[in-house]
């Protein structure tokens, strides 16, 4: 996925931090890259290492599309829940699936319904790379 990074900040006891915008919102995120990367476009792909868990983290969206922005104390990631066979979860965030880790399996109502994840700062991480 295509964002336009910010900045680049480090705050004591935290982790180095990422202030992204996309073309549907923006938050400060965890930045795996390069500490010294200069504003501008980069192609990254998205993790979330946290637990979710439906009603906790996890809940309808308000809208639909994808989106992204801080609320509070975390980050709040729109996007079409997808359900595997097998019981994966993944998140479609504007075309970027992302692999989430569940704590319990999810209400079977929930698939390819919109979701909002609602994530520690943290724990949202972005990871550049080259084509």
């Amino acid at each position: 996925m295509l964002i336009e990074l910010v900045k680049v900040a480090k705050f004591p006891g935290r982790p180095w931090l990422a202030d992204v915008q996309t073309s549907f919102g923006g938050a400060a995120v965890r930045w795996c890259g390069d500490q010294a990367a200069e504003p501008g476009e980069y192609r990254v792909e998205w993790t979330i290492d946290q637990d979710i868990v439906w009603g906790y983290n996890a809940k309808p969206a308000v809208g639909t599309g994808p989106g992204l922005r801080t609320g509070g104390h975390c980050v709040v990631v729109r996007g079409r829940l997808n359900l595997t066979e097998d019981g994966a979860a993944l998140l479609d965030f504007a075309g970027t699936k992302v692999l989430l880790d569940l704590a319990d399996p999810l209400p079977e109502d929930v698939a390819d319904t919109w979701v909002e994840l609602f994530i520690e700062h943290d724990k949202v991480s972005v990871c550049p790379y080259a084509l």
